[in-house]
């Protein structure tokens, strides 16, 4: 028997014991957890069977033809795509068993506090102090450009331990409690008029060192799994030819022939042709992903997830006229999930705005692209072998 017919069996088991017409939702995800179905790649016990990651697709099509519940990825997105595989390459035992469960269910919603106001692009530069009194760590700082901290009950945090080494070797990653009284999260109103991120604020928080992933002032080499699954789930999401921005834009051509220009054709055919090429890219580097852990090459997945968004969302609404740029909704919302294909034409155009800075600018990605890709010189930085606390700020 196949490792694909093993996995067939598996699962015909699964919906046997726990149909799906007749099970709580939250009832068959954590069974389908407990029988290493959730993500096939990940170790036993930990929702997987430690097989390759390419047999997750035979699971779920026998579950989807079964019409079984998800854990509606999207809406724990940063949890599965960022903080999940972190965890399983540097957390200890009694982390994976803690965080991973609830995290894959959806039971526990997670965030990233990374960026902060004085640090942005310059990641490695973050002021955030985590100070360590015995078992405890004691941290103060901001964060900014939260998504989801408003609804997470957990965050990947990376913050400052020493500030007398180079900004990259200082810092420590952890995982942080939403829940403690000294976490304030405020809602950033954005050009959309949603409050889909937010700002945080640390005062006095206090983490158990037994909530710290890896070395003490090892984070920065933790926070580049981070980084590369980040710019894979975002630049790498698995669509169907015409899914995403390019979709609207295609059938909004079809059905709406008065719209047509032979300039606004042209403009049409060349993204549709840069959105297949990057829709088949991602379906490539995802094949990749089965033989080891994202590198780099993420990077440029998410730079054409940024340019494409902003030109297609453009063509869009110059395809629309006036009415492209009609908006219905600038009441401030605080969604779950960011629905870009949902909206008006409008709200496209707004939001892309921000994909060539979220996940890594795109001026940093470049250099990400140039240096570790390409092999070209690296650019010259006078400040990495300088202590942080020296560092002009």
């Amino acid at each position: 028997m196949t490792d694909a017919d093993e996995l067939r069996r598996r699962t015909q088991e699964l919906l046997a014991a726990h149909p799906p017409a007749e099970t709580d939702r939250l009832d068959f995800l954590r069974a389908r957890f407990d029988a290493g179905l959730a993500w096939v790649h990940f170790p036993e016990g930990l929702g997987g069977l430690g097989l390759p990651r390419s047999l997750q697709a035979v699971v779920d099509a026998e579950l989807e033809a079964a019409g079984a519940p998800d854990n509606d990825p999207r809406r724990i997105g940063i949890g599965l795509g960022m903080a999940a595989p972190t965890i399983l390459q540097y957390g200890t035992d009694e982390q994976k068993t803690r965080f991973l469960r609830p995290l894959w269910t959806g039971e526990e919603v997670w965030c990233q506090l990374f960026s902060e106001p004085g640090a942005g692009s310059d990641l490695a530069a973050l002021g955030t102090r985590a100070v360590r009194e015995g078992d405890t760590w004691t941290v103060n700082g901001q964060k900014v450009w939260t998504s989801s901290a408003h609804l997470a009950r957990w965050a990947i945090l990376i913050a400052r331990t020493d500030p007398d080494v180079p900004k990259h070797r200082g810092i420590t990653y952890f995982v942080c409690d939403m829940t403690d009284p000294g976490v304030e999260v405020r809602p950033l109103r954005q050009i959309t008029g949603e409050a889909e991120f937010n700002e945080v604020f640390l005062t006095d928080v206090r983490i158990p060192d037994a909530h710290r992933l890896g070395g003490t002032g090892d984070g920065w080499r933790v926070a580049q799994t981070t980084l590369n699954n980040e710019r894979v789930a975002i630049g790498g999401m698995r669509l169907p030819r015409e899914g995403g921005m390019i979709g609207p834009v295609a059938k909004t051509w079809r059905e709406r022939p008065e719209l047509r220009t032979h300039d606004l054709h042209q403009r049409l055919l060349k993204l549709w042709v840069d959105a297949e090429v990057a829709r088949l890219t991602g379906e490539r580097l995802r094949q990749q992903l089965v033989a080891g852990q994202p590198g780099p090459e993420g990077a440029g997945m998410k730079l054409a997830f940024a340019r494409l968004n902003q030109e297609i969302s453009g063509l869009e609404v110059e395809l629309r006229g006036e009415e492209g740029l009609l908006y219905d909704d600038w009441t401030m919302r605080r969604p779950e999930l960011v629905d870009f294909t949902g909206r008006d034409a409008g709200y496209r155009y707004l939001r892309s705005k921000g994909n060539s800075i979220e996940g890594g600018t795109s001026e940093v990605l470049l250099n990400i692209v140039a240096e570790r890709v390409l092999g070209l010189p690296v650019e010259p930085r006078t400040d990495k072998d300088v202590a942080w606390k020296d560092l002009a700020r």
